[in-house]
């Protein structure tokens, strides 16, 4: 690990600067609020049983870790890329490359998980065209510009926030409430909370947004480090009253059972009929989550590819609209593809690791900030390594070995060129 010269005033931008501190808490709310909530909720529950808000708070604290590490590095280099870029600035290359890729890869299948979640909701007889339809449609609007992807993820994000008053309106004054039911009366293991606290991280991940648009935020240095945290405690707010909500209302192993746990929250007491306005909620708040997801992922490709680590198409800037055009098409049509084969559960397993590798070497990162660096104490990174090793070797083992394989094959891929580039050099 090498230290570097801080540079704390923004460079030269490729792209566009339009978004304030409200605009990215927007994004990374949109990013959040949603898919953990209606999709993770259930098998966190099977994992957890009643302490499920024990894996909430677990989830929780390791993404906060995170969020500080990516929010003191995201006012530092202030660019697209995320991690991928802090990885290159403050550890190597190599290290820079497999946060990118882990990230690339792991928000593809987040994005198809979306796709099919949103559809399933919508029309699950014809889950897989609609889905297809959604990341189409979706790519064209982050295709038209940010400033429509912020307009866009309010509407969403209102909407959805409106879903979940519902649930828990209808949780605490129509349902059959009994504290009793939130208190743990069985020992999960260590393992149930962590597996829990991973399934609950997917939820937390969106604040990653944010990051990821650093070439298109208004003054980073300020603006970064405020929305990131923000965004993410208003996140944890809104996931607490709803998971306790549910709690409280209908007994862990029901939750567990079920794919629509908040639908059965509704449907258990005297409000039933307004089930229907959670199905819609859930529809929208994963078209929202898939919106953030096709924004960020496409910029660390465009990153990536103006470094060389992906190909070097990939790094166009459309004229008119000043976003990453080549790469905005080529993560929808990729995105398309894995609709068409995917299965939703190994998808956010699959993407729950990659995710968490990119935020290892996010903290990693960050512990080699020095002390004028620095804006949170180097132990918050030291702990969020920690916890994304924890929370990553508790996933399901079908889902970590399959990220295994495309991480160590993208690593390989990497190598091989590396040497090709040094050979020619060489010359």
């Amino acid at each position: 690990m090498t230290g570097h010269a801080t540079e704390t005033r923004a460079p030269a931008t490729r792209l566009v600067r339009k978004l304030g501190v409200a605009d990215a808490v927007v994004i990374g709310l949109g990013a959040m609020i949603g898919a953990g909530i209606f999709a993770a909720l259930a098998p966190a529950a099977a994992a957890a049983g009643s302490a499920l808000l024990v894996g909430l708070v677990v989830a929780a604290c390791v993404a906060y870790c995170n969020a500080t590490s990516s929010a003191a590095l995201a006012a530092l280099y202030p660019e697209s890329g995320g991690t991928y870029v802090y990885g290159r600035r403050r550890l190597n290359p190599f290290w820079g490359f497999l946060a990118g890729w882990g990230f690339v890869i792991g928000k593809l299948a987040s994005c198809a998980a979306m796709a099919l979640t949103f559809a399933a909701y919508a029309a699950p007889s014809f889950a897989r065209p609609l889905a297809i339809l959604a990341v189409i449609a979706l790519t064209a609007v982050n295709y038209c510009g940010i400033s429509r992807t912020v307009i866009a993820t309010r509407v969403i994000v209102a909407v959805v926030l409106a879903c979940l008053a519902v649930v828990v309106f209808a949780a605490v004054f129509g349902g059959d409430v009994d504290v009793r039911r939130a208190i743990p009366d069985h020992a999960p293991g260590v393992r149930g909370i962590l597996q829990a606290a991973g399934f609950l991280f997917f939820a937390f991940a969106g604040y990653a947004r944010i990051a990821t648009l650093g070439e298109e935020v208004i003054d980073p240095a300020r603006t970064i480090p405020r929305a990131i945290p923000l965004a993410l405690g208003l996140a944890l707010l809104v996931y607490a009253a709803v998971a306790l909500s549910a709690l409280v209302t209908v007994d862990a192993r029901e939750l567990a059972g079920t794919s629509a746990p908040l639908v059965l929250v509704v449907e258990s007491g005297r409000w039933s009929a307004l089930a229907p306005a959670v199905r819609v909620g859930a529809a929208v708040a994963s078209l929202g989550v898939l919106l953030s997801l096709l924004a960020g992922v496409s910029r660390t490709a465009f990153a990536m590819a103006g470094n060389g680590d992906l190909p070097h198409f990939l790094a166009s800037v459309h004229a008119r609209h000043r976003v990453p055009d080549r790469a905005e098409l080529a993560a929808g049509a990729i995105v398309v593809a894995i609709v068409l084969i995917a299965d939703v559960r190994d998808a956010i397993g699959f993407s729950s690791f990659a995710v968490l590798v990119y935020y290892a070497i996010a903290n990693a990162s960050a512990i080699t900030l020095r002390r004028g660096e620095r804006r949170w104490p180097r132990a918050l990174a030291v702990a969020g390594l920690a916890g994304c090793a924890l929370l990553a070797s508790s996933l399901p083992w079908p889902s970590v070995l399959e990220a295994l394989v495309l991480l160590l094959a993208g690593a390989a891929v990497y190598a091989i060129r590396r040497q090709q580039r040094s050979s020619g050099a060489r010359r």
